[in-house]
């Protein structure tokens, strides 16, 4: 799991979950047991898929109404009603994370197909790289 910011940086990164695992899960297990873990301050607020859980401070599209912005492409299909507009500019924002982790395993082909070393340092390399990323 990982967070950055609108200039393609990361802020925030928690690794050691195998991609498996449920987003919330994950989102909660980082709250729960790491004490730098930046919780967004009153007012803001994190972007986040449908995966997670929509709580104070994380912001996730609306179930149910279309999302993402391939969908909203042609003549006639502009946002019909409040929930569609906001899953709309939702996913407007949302699309800097996906290119950030597209550049990132672009960058760095081994986060593409981890080689099989010790957990330990499977959990570090994710982490290394968007550090150097950064």
């Amino acid at each position: 799991m990982a967070a950055c910011s609108f200039n393609m940086m990361f802020t925030y990164v928690y690794a050691g979950w195998e991609g498996t695992a449920n987003d919330s899960r994950v989102l909660l297990d980082a709250i729960r047991k790491d004490d730098n873990f930046p919780m967004p301050p009153p007012g803001k607020y994190y972007v986040v898929d449908s995966g997670y859980p929509n709580m104070p401070g994380f912001l996730a599209p609306y179930r149910g109404e279309r999302y993402h912005l391939r969908r909203f492409r042609g003549r006639g299909n502009h946002p019909r009603g409040a929930m569609e507009l906001f899953n709309y500019r939702h996913s407007s924002l949302r699309n800097v994370i996906e290119r950030c982790f597209g550049l990132l395993k672009a960058r760095f082909p081994i986060l593409k197909s981890m080689p099989p070393y010790l957990l330990g340092k499977q959990r570090r390399i994710p982490i290394a790289c968007c550090a150097i990323h950064n």
